[in-house]
């Protein structure tokens, strides 16, 4: 099979070209032996089947990090039959230093001139055919995002596979030490751009908002701002899907109850095919839909050129926590849902980076969070203690996400591979919607066909221990398992029927006041509230009443603080395993957490204790 390789620095297109040439037809996972994302899909052309390897995206093959050793490794290596080596039309001096590293190798390749629209819009003029002359290797004006010349690239790569083209320039860089060899290879693009690129007579001149975008405070305002509106947007595109969604399980589930009962199915079964994978189904729906409008959000504001900016913003801020001024909006949008911070991740450099920000989002409450706190702090505390358990969760939100960092930051950005952000501001241009829409629909269906799975898998095993069938808690293995247990949760705070209700918290923080309704007043089953999309509210009176007689303000604190900071979701935690490709990672994320919300639970319980014991 013809292997083709994608070479170039971060942001230069290479995903786009992936995305748009392999279409659904692709695998991520890591590098053998390196946390490092690996992506390699197929297509066909003209009857022959083709493998494209998105290399990982890096300034320069130096070997200075895992990105440039395994992409120097494996361009070496020959198992790319063709390099495609992406360049930035509209800033073709500094992204064309990726060839000069390239050109020791001595291996076939065409050069792409991505982002020509860019470029032109800038007032710029490129030669191709001249640059082609000087390097003896193909060059074709590209510009990604269109979804246009795919046909040409196609054809271009069948030719060159039967007759492949090499560099016939190189650097001298030979004897030469490491800065003069930087000067040779800057020479080298020089003399191979010269009369061959017109920078034009247009000047980049900051616009108003621009300046206000880039102050050192209101740019930071602005910029929060503008986020938290994309959530908003985000939510609004989900919403005609997520209602859509959620009548499947009123209009699938009584029908298929009624069929399995007459035909004397045991009830687990009829519980499982009636009510659980109804509104697994709705979850899954709900989630890709979700990830489907992050993306559409994040790939306008990424395609107009406004996450640079953001990045500029926050990249001093964030590198003391080991991450690029990127994550700042992944961040931001945890607050509002841990799923779209998790998969807003993709606008991260490296897979290390996108790692350490997943578990980092993992630190901020999402909204659902703030819907259940004041209610439970309610019921045992004045208004100010219930104020002062709030900024208690802020505060905390800063001390673990530090916490993560040191802990996991040296394993997944080590410390010689982060450097301070180096970038060249891009002007504001217009979106290409046909490639936001269509990539945001690639990664929300690949999101369903993976939660599917996922999130089945572990309902059903939840459901196992949750399911009663008299609808007694008592007889639910649930309930024998944390009875049996108790004396271990309870040191952490916990007693049987909180600590259910921390556990069925990891599937989704909405179930928390319905489970603690189910366990303390009995009305209804743990796996009613925690699986049906169509329960209905909680009697909070009911439910203040049974909770305060049973249990003690301690142990109310420690309950919320535990619940705060544990496993923010089931689908979150399937979105961190679908855009990390990593089950280790993943399961590593989730034990921290869930051993960190103990903890946190035992310190808050015993120091409460004495006091609302």
């Amino acid at each position: 099979m013809n292997c083709i390789a994608l070479l170039g620095q971060p942001n230069s297109g290479k995903s786009t070209i992936f995305n748009q040439l392999t279409g659904s037809r692709q695998h991520v996972g890591n590098w053998p032996g390196k946390t490092v994302e690996k992506k390699d899909g197929t297509y066909t052309y003209k009857n022959t089947k083709y493998t494209v390897v998105d290399l990982p995206g890096s300034y320069g093959l130096s070997g200075n990090s895992d990105e440039e050793i395994i992409t120097e490794r494996f361009i070496k290596s020959g198992e790319a039959d063709l390099v495609c080596v992406l360049v930035d039309s509209s800033q073709l001096e500094r992204s064309m230093y990726m060839l000069a590293d390239f050109a020791a190798m001595d291996v076939p390749a065409i050069l792409i001139l991505n982002m020509m629209d860019v470029a032109k819009g800038q007032g710029k003029t490129v030669d191709a055919g001249l640059i082609s002359q000087r390097l003896g290797i193909p060059v074709l004006p590209f510009t990604a995002a269109e979804g246009k010349g795919y046909e040409e690239l196609k054809s271009l790569i069948e030719a060159e596979l039967k007759n492949p083209h090499r560099l016939l320039t190189r650097p001298d860089v030979t004897a030469k030490a490491s800065a003069e060899n930087g000067n040779a290879k800057f020479e080298w693009v020089d003399g191979i751009l010269d009369g061959a690129a017109n920078a034009g007579k247009m000047q980049f001149k900051l616009s108003k908002f621009d300046r206000v975008l880039l102050k050192p405070f209101w740019g930071k305002v602005v910029t929060v701002g503008i986020i938290l509106v994309g959530f908003l947007a985000a939510m609004l595109i989900m919403s005609p899907f997520m209602s859509a969604a959620s009548m499947l399980p009123k209009l699938i589930g009584p029908p298929i109850a009624n069929a399995l009962s007459a035909l004397h199915v045991h009830p687990w079964l009829v519980s499982v095919f009636s009510l659980l994978l109804p509104n697994t189904l709705y979850f899954c729906i709900s989630m890709s839909a979700f990830v489907f409008g992050v993306n559409v959000v994040f790939g306008f504001l990424e395609e107009i050129g406004f996450l640079a900016r953001a990045s500029y913003q926050f990249d001093g801020a964030l590198s003391k926590l080991g991450l690029q001024g990127k994550a700042v909006a992944p961040i931001l949008m945890g607050m509002g849902c841990t799923i779209g911070g998790a998969s807003g991740t993709r606008v991260l450099d490296s897979w290390g980076q996108k790692m350490l920000t997943m578990m980092v989002v993992w630190a901020v409450p999402c909204a659902s969070i703030w819907s259940i706190i004041p209610v439970i702090s309610g019921m045992f505390f004045p208004v100010w203690g219930t104020a002062l358990v709030c900024i208690g969760i802020i505060a905390y939100i800063f001390i673990l996400m530090f916490v993560v960092s040191k802990i996991f930051g040296k394993k997944l950005v080590p410390e010689e591979t982060r450097s301070g952000m180096i970038m060249e501001l891009p002007p504001f241009h217009k979106a290409h919607w046909k490639y936001v829409f269509k990539e945001a629909w690639i990664k929300c269906f690949d999101m369903f066909k993976r939660a599917l799975k996922t999130v089945t898998l572990v309902s059903v095993i939840f459901w196992a221990f949750s399911f009663s069938p008299s609808g007694n808690i008592e007889s639910s293995l649930l309930y024998k398992v944390g009875t049996f247990i108790e004396p271990v949760t309870k040191f952490f705070g916990m007693g049987w029927r909180t600590f259910m209700a921390f556990i069925s918290a990891a599937f989704a923080k909405e179930a928390v006041l319905g489970t603690l309704n189910a366990v303390f007043a009995g009305q209804s089953t743990v796996a009613d509230v925690a699986f049906n999309a169509s329960a209905g509210g909680v009697d909070a009176t009911v439910l203040s009443q049974a909770m305060t007689q049973a249990i003690s303000g301690a142990e109310a604190l420690a309950f919320m603080f535990a619940c705060t900071f544990s496993v923010p979701c089931l689908m979150a935690l399937s979105t961190t395993y679908k855009e990390s490709h990593s089950f280790a990672w993943t399961a590593k994320t989730a034990a921290f957490y869930i051993g960190a919300a103990l903890v946190l639970s035992c310190i808050v319980y015993h120091i409460a204790l004495p006091f609302w014991g």
